[in-house]
């Protein structure tokens, strides 16, 4: 059978993206599991219900440098990764809410430069 991507922006695993992850009273860093220009999956250390609003600090490297970029999501799956009957961490996927078309545009271009690398998911 043959199954149709259903993603808007294509995909790239990647671990190597530090973020500041800031739901309500919870504030952690982290990093990414995959990005696309549409959103992020991430591990975090505390459970975050669904539909939850979040704010995140994306540190994206560009050529030059890396931009510093502040984006507001939802968080729209999440599961706790369970070691030995032990909660070790909750990987959550989190949609990309009003992304600038500036902050879009440099997202796609990392995931371009990474795909030329490594491939999509």
């Amino acid at each position: 059978m043959v199954t149709t991507e259903r993603r808007a922006f294509p995909r790239v695993r990647d671990e190597g993206l530090a973020l500041q992850l800031n739901a309500g009273d919870f504030d952690t860093m982290t990093h990414t599991m995959d990005v696309s220009a549409s959103g992020i999956y991430c591990k975090i250390d505390k459970e975050i219900p669904l539909m939850s609003r979040v704010r995140i600090k994306l540190m994206v490297p560009d050529a030059k440098t890396s931009k510093a970029l502040d984006v507001d999501g939802v968080v729209v799956r999440e599961h706790p990764v369970i070691v030995d009957g032990v909660v070790k961490h909750y990987d959550a996927a989190i949609f990309f809410d009003n992304l600038s078309p500036k902050s879009r545009e440099v997202i796609q271009n990392y995931i371009s430069t990474k795909k030329k690398g490594e491939g999509a998911c």
